[in-house]
């Protein structure tokens, strides 16, 4: 079966991947390998892991040793990962069979898919749009029939938001459920590993596998509270109130009939989060600070391109100049101005203050209802390079992903409707840490 099913993936990658451009880098003889052995375990008795007979892509950011890995960026040309994520780890442990490693925005900055040194994806439903990003070679490997399941990370909404786009689900768990030891990071503090899946119980059964305590990652929980059980009759859905005039009307007007279902199913409540229009521009500060406290690793003289200057200095400029595209470059500059002395106490300080502030909302809410719901983005999918040279109007398109982030809650996006030109429409729900269960229970409600 698992070969059979591989076979027809690969296959599927070679006829159609060349226009979508979902994949850096296939696996063809590793997967092929892999599948024929735990299918022959398997026949002998071997009780198979909870991922036999899946197929899943990685993003080019999760260490997979022995394998290239780039985060999308020509500073990390050629570079081979020296061990495994523990995320891919346990795929591997419950017999999955990884294909190869997906298209991103570099380092994981990025709306799009398009900032990729290599090239941009495309998305499978129309490939004049772009899938979304930073994981939109995930998300697309996933909508265009090239995998079971894809692994993306999340930052502030960079899984839900191309889950959208392209028509799948995306799960954003909550932060410290999953490891992010070999994840490359891009904001520590917000990053995190989760699944794409083409069905809720796909992305159940990934999610329950790569969570749980990691000893090599300190963030992790080493127990996960239990949760109260509900079925998705029982749940209390809050109805954010939200700013509607950047919304796209298709969006809004999904989102009423999105509302209109649910009423007919679940209880449902209308709340607000009155802090939810400062969570862009927290957020930016926020993600751009810790980025350019994690990306200084990338000077050239321990790995990845090394660029002779006259001194150590040039050689910095140099290697980080024509080794990081526009997108990282930007958002490097706006954290270390952030961070710089005279401005931390105006920006950064300020910005982690917000944070609270936003996740105080959440709190507050999550005392009167089980699950928030919201759109998972302004509008549908936009048409390649239409925004790619308008950063303010990409940053606007996370507007309700972020502050999922900043809260460190769980979040899902829902594939429910389309525009009127066949393009994908997505719910998000939202639920308090821990309570990934809500989410799945909640998204029943739209099939």
């Amino acid at each position: 079966m698992i070969v059979e099913k591989t076979a027809r993936y690969l296959e599927n990658i070679k006829k159609s991947d060349d226009k979508i451009k979902a994949f850096i880098e296939v696996w063809e003889y590793d997967a092929m390998e892999r599948a024929k052995r735990l299918e022959i375990e398997v026949k002998n008795g071997r009780t198979p892991g909870r991922l036999y007979g899946y197929v899943v892509a990685i993003k080019d950011n999760m260490l997979y040793k022995g394998k290239s890995i780039t985060a999308a960026s020509k500073i990390l040309e050629n570079h081979i990962s020296a061990y495994t994520a523990t995320a891919i780890e346990r795929l591997l442990k419950d017999d999955a069979v990884i294909i190869g490693r997906t298209n991103m925005d570099e380092f994981a900055m990025g709306s799009s898919t398009e900032n990729s040194s290599y090239f941009s994806t495309k998305n499978p439903v129309n490939t004049n749009y772009v899938p979304g990003g930073s994981s939109g070679g995930s998300a697309a490997a996933v909508a265009a029939d090239f995998s079971d399941v894809a692994l993306g990370s999340d930052t502030g909404g960079s899984i839900r938001q191309p889950a959208s786009f392209c028509g799948v689900y995306g799960l954003k768990p909550t932060y410290g459920t999953v490891s992010r030891y070999g994840l490359m990071a891009f904001s520590s503090s917000l990053d995190q590993i989760g699944p794409f899946a083409k069905s809720i119980d796909d992305i159940k059964a990934v999610y329950d596998v790569i969570k749980g305590y990691d000893p090599k990652d300190s963030t992790t929980y080493k127990t996960i509270p239990d949760v109260q059980e509900k079925k998705y009759s029982e749940l209390k859905i809050g109805i954010v109130d939200f700013d509607t005039n950047a919304m796209d009307k298709g969006v809004q007007s999904n989102f009423e009939k999105a509302i209109e279902t649910i009423s007919k199913i679940s209880k449902t409540k209308r709340i607000k989060l009155p802090h939810l229009k400062y969570a862009i521009s927290t957020y930016y500060i926020i993600s751009s600070s810790e980025a350019s406290s994690n990306l200084s690793r990338f000077d050239g003289i321990r790995y990845g391109r090394y660029v002779e200057g006259a001194d150590i200095n040039e050689s910095y400029g140099k290697t980080r100049g024509e080794g990081f595209g526009s997108e990282v470059k930007r958002r490097i500059i706006l954290g270390t101005y952030s961070l710089s002395a005279g401005y931390y106490d105006a920006y950064y300080l300020k910005a982690q203050k917000a944070r609270r502030i936003i996740k105080n909302d959440f709190v507050e809410a999550f005392k009167d209802v089980d699950v928030i719901m919201l759109p998972t983005t302004p509008t549908p999918a936009f048409k390649i390079g239409e925004k790619i040279n308008d950063p303010l109007s990409m940053y606007l398109n996370d507007i309700f992903t972020v502050p999922v982030n900043l809260a460190g809650i769980c979040a899902m996006n829902v594939p429910y409707g389309k525009s009127y030109d066949g393009l994908p429409y997505g719910i998000q729900f939202i639920s308090n840490n821990f309570c990934e269960s809500y989410l799945f229970e909640a998204a029943k409600c739209l099939l």
